[in-house]
């Protein structure tokens, strides 16, 4: 009792720890409880920062800040309408189209299970044929049972989507434009004494802003190569999978892993054992490549290296509390965590040189 009696005396007797911790479970809290009913501001928010450094870039020409944040906000606009009225179209058209063809794969992979004991009888027998084959069948009853659920569940949130749509660019727009305003009224409920939180604040915003230009560009890049690859070999259903593949990069080392399955089943599909379904995997492959080695290293160059057991392990704990936007800044608020721990008094940072010499 009095060893954790003096550990928490001696990390914990800053009283700028306890206005940092405070404030984090009340942000935390916020955000689990109110994250739903929320969400248009919180999405404004992350919107409304990802814009912010290209406004700044139009005020160092020496345009006025007004100006500035119309005219980011009129191309936020367009490629809004873009999305809604052209890409979502397409992708809803795409899936529909797919789910139509869904029987028809499901009996042409079949019929090549069933042929597998006659085509390789030393590698697989009957018997494991039909087994495979009834779960195979299982598997995509359910799998169809989950996506009418989800399809009519989706009708009902129809109004909440629309509302969603009107209220994000609204948000965003005045908080490009009265910024300062915004900011100085949260800065009132900021304790006096908390140069600790601040410090932190300054790293993480660093770390955040070069995380989410550098993501959002490496989902528009890998993107759209990905759809140039799949036009290229008339592949179908381009769009859907390039928009896959794309937001894919969101989940490191898993999204891309995943992505691949249907990428591989609709190439297979449409070309079979073919000359074009190897180019088309092995084109893939090189994208992801240069995407991992290439691409991402020069786009985040300036954001903390963490370790991939972090990562995954980050993704897995903010994705279950959060979703998707957990997905999207698990990295982020991996970082956020790292940056707090190096900016903890001095005294846990020798425990952490004691534990890594032990």
């Amino acid at each position: 009792m009095n060893v954790l009696s003096s550990w928490f005396k001696r990390n914990f007797n800053n009283p700028q720890i306890v206005i940092l911790i405070s404030m984090l479970i009340v942000v935390f809290a916020t955000i689990i409880f109110l994250g739903k009913p929320l969400s248009p501001f919180l999405s404004s928010i992350v919107l409304a920062y990802l814009l912010e450094s290209v406004i700044l870039r139009l005020q160092n020409l020496n345009l006025p800040r007004l100006l500035s944040v119309s005219v980011v906000f009129l191309v936020f606009v367009t490629l809004l309408l873009f999305m809604i009225f052209w890409v979502i179209p397409v992708l809803i058209s795409q899936i529909s189209q797919l789910v139509q063809q869904l029987p028809t794969y499901l009996s042409t992979g079949l019929e090549f299970v069933r042929k597998l004991p006659e085509n390789y009888p030393h590698i697989i027998t009957i018997d494991q044929a039909a087994t495979l084959t009834s779960t195979i069948t299982s598997e995509l009853t359910e799998l169809g049972q989950d996506v009418v659920s989800i399809t009519v569940s989706s009708f009902f949130n129809v109004i909440s989507i629309g509302i969603f749509i009107v209220l994000t660019p609204i948000l965003v727009f005045f908080m490009l434009k009265d910024k300062k305003e915004i900011l100085a009224w949260f800065a009132r409920f900021l304790p006096k004494d908390s140069n600790l939180t601040m410090s932190i604040w300054v790293e993480v915003d660093e770390q955040i802003g070069n995380y989410v230009r550098g993501k959002v560009m490496e989902i528009f890049i890998v993107g759209l190569v990905t759809y140039i690859l799949f036009i290229l070999f008339d592949l179908e259903y381009s769009i859907l999978l390039a928009t896959l593949t794309g937001f894919s990069v969101l989940i490191p080392y898993i999204g891309a892993a995943l992505v691949t399955i249907p990428i591989a089943l609709v190439a297979f599909f449409q070309f079979g054992w073919s000359s074009d379904f190897a180019w088309i995997m092995i084109s893939y492959g090189i994208i992801q490549i240069l995407d991992g080695n290439v691409l991402v290293p020069w786009l985040f160059s300036e954001v903390n290296n963490l370790h991939p057991v972090a990562i995954i392990v980050a993704v897995l704990f903010f994705g279950g509390i959060w979703g998707f936007w957990g997905v999207f800044f698990a990295i982020p608020l991996a970082t956020m965590v790292n940056a707090i721990i190096n900016a903890w008094p001095r005294s846990l940072s020798e425990n952490r040189n004691l534990l890594r010499k032990s």
